[in-house]
């Protein structure tokens, strides 16, 4: 084909959602951190299902119109850094067809150059080796080659087969990708989105596989064995957990990502000290041995399903199949926090990850708290739809995570359009949150105020212990899955079999003579009478520092340390 409409730029746009969500998991893998929120690949995915949806039911012959449309469901659904990249390089895709009904291949070839463009624009500081650099190498590539009158289908075939070059590349430019053995994430994903767009021009158009990923995890290589849906052996048991003398510390989320690897149609409930679970598996004896590591078992069942089913399809009266394990009914959603039904001069918007935190935050005077962190980032439309909510003179919003600040950023672009004076503190850590609203004085004028927040970010040290997910080697410290790792400013520095002993040789990395406060966030997954004993060991070492510990109840990292 020569040229493309509306529709048919739609089935290619719906078509590239598709693979990603096919693929999102491998994407996510691809992190270079052993840590259990490798989250680019649902960030991405998430992202493009917004935009797919906005076109889904638009039946529209105008380029321009759909690729407008998209690029807005892009903007609003963006979430983590590599979503929001991806919506700026659809933005400027679509910019450049402004006043166009169809499309030519040098039209093509310009938008993808503009989009290149746009999302280096978007960026502060652009590191290549990353997306960046794929959209950018295989569009100028592009731009290079393409001709008048070159089909669609050979257009987005050079573009592909740059990108994946590039993609190849990126090891050599980034050494963290190369010191892991992997490529770039966002990279792959953007590969993926030119993929789902080249076939769908060859008449290989992509469809969503909802069998295919199972709750943002990777079936594993058992899991996809099973040749029909649902079949192996139903695996449910009642466990009560401990006692931690003879038994491991429970993780729910290691306990949940360990069992959504070897399994599907999972549900995993814990209720103080007992833990309720009903899994599908080929290998329930690999199941149970895991388990039992945690605890001992109250009631134990396992079906055949596969023979069950066999036996039906034979006409044989079999007894239904009844699950021990009730998958738990949703939860309700909040009711909407309480906000001020005044105007008031200045408002702060806060990102938690956890109810300890959340709380602490609304103690610290935080006027709307946006669910999200590590492991799902909250979209811009989330910070938007917060923006419109409160009646302030004067917004600020705290990230808390590397990864969000940019779609709060894009957030406020778009509130700022609207007459909304909204500014973003690029806090990266829940600690740089803390300190920033501590920092907010409601007598100071706005600008005075963004300085003086932005420069507290300076004067706290952030760390975390999580689990690692697999073998790895990282700045010369040997990790072993299941280890613990303490991370200090986004770098691994310890890595041991013991929770407790990997926050206090983080803390010992973090404490120098100018330290005054060091303040601990336990996470759900650690309780104050296991934590009495790592508490004395600190204050015995450090007598003159002020410690304070909290309960954050965070998910995924069991400590959270500030040091100010």
């Amino acid at each position: 084909m020569k040229t493309i409409d509306g529709l048919t730029l739609k089935k290619f746009l719906i078509s590239a959602s598709n693979n990603l969500f096919n693929h999102y998991p491998e994407v996510d893998a691809l992190n270079v951190f052993p840590v259990p929120d490798g989250d680019t690949g649902i960030n991405m995915n998430l992202t493009m299902t917004s935009g797919a949806n906005e076109i889904n039911g638009i039946q529209e012959n105008n380029a321009f119109l759909i690729a407008k449309t998209f690029s807005r469901g892009l903007l609003m659904g963006a979430r983590g850094n590599s979503g929001v990249i991806t919506s700026q390089i659809f933005r400027g895709f679509s910019s450049v067809l402004e006043g166009v009904e169809e499309i030519d291949s040098l039209l093509l070839a310009q938008a993808f150059k503009a989009g290149s463009d746009t999302a280096y624009k978007a960026v502060m500081r652009p590191v290549e080796g990353t997306i960046l650099t794929v959209i950018r190498e295989s569009s100028n590539v592009l731009s290079r080659k393409v001709k008048e009158g070159m089909p669609i289908e050979r257009t987005l075939e050079i573009l592909l087969k740059e990108a994946n070059a590039s993609l190849n590349r990126t090891p050599e430019l980034l050494p963290i990708l190369k010191e892991v053995g992997v490529v770039d994430s966002g990279g792959t994903g953007l590969v993926r989105i030119i993929e789902g767009m080249y076939l769908a021009s060859i008449g290989q158009e992509v469809s969503r596989d909802d069998k295919n990923v199972s709750a943002g995890a990777i079936a594993s290589a058992a899991a996809s064995a099973m040749e029909e849906e649902e079949f192996g052996y139903c695996t449910e048991f009642i466990m009560s957990l401990g006692p931690d003398s003879v038994k491991k510390i429970f993780n729910q989320s290691r306990f949940t990502n360990w069992l959504n690897s070897h399994g599907t149609s999972l549900v995993v409930v814990k209720d103080d000290d007992i833990v309720k679970v009903h899994v599908h598996t080929l290998t329930p004896g690999e199941i149970l041995n895991y388990a039992q590591q945690y605890g001992e078992f109250l009631k134990l069942k396992i079906e055949n399903m596969t023979e069950q089913h066999h036996a039906l399809a034979d006409g044989a009266n079999v007894k239904p199949h009844v699950d021990l394990v009730e998958e738990p009914k949703p939860v309700k959603k909040e009711e909407e926090q309480e906000l001020p039904k005044e105007k008031i001069t200045n408002a702060v918007i806060t990102v938690s990850s956890g109810e300890g935190i959340s709380a602490y935050f609304k103690e610290l005077g935080a006027t709307y708290i946006v669910s999200g962190g590590q492991t799902m980032n909250p979209s811009s439309e989330d910070f938007l739809s917060a923006i419109r909510k409160i009646n302030a003179e004067n917004i600020f919003i705290l990230p808390n995570n590397s990864n969000i600040v940019m779609a709060a950023s894009q957030a406020a672009d778009i509130a700022s359009e609207e007459g909304k004076n909204v500014f973003v503190i690029p806090s990266k850590t829940i600690p740089q949150g803390i300190v920033a609203l501590m920092s907010l004085d409601q007598d100071t004028d706005p600008e005075e105020n963004m300085r003086n927040m932005r420069y507290s970010l300076k004067n706290v040290k952030s760390g975390e212990v999580t689990f690692s997910i697999r073998d790895c080697e990282l700045n010369g410290i040997r990790i072993q899955k299941d280890d613990f790792i303490g991370i200090y400013e986004k770098e691994i520095v310890v890595g041991t079999k013991d929770k407790f002993v990997a926050l206090q040789e983080l803390v010992d990395k973090m404490i120098d003579e100018e330290s005054a406060i060091l303040t601990i966030f336990l996470g759900e997954d650690v309780k104050r009478e296991d934590f009495v004993s790592t508490k004395k060991a600190i204050e015995e070492k450090y007598p003159d520092l002020n410690i304070d510990i909290k309960d954050g109840k965070q998910n995924v990292y069991s400590f959270l340390i500030s040091v100010e």
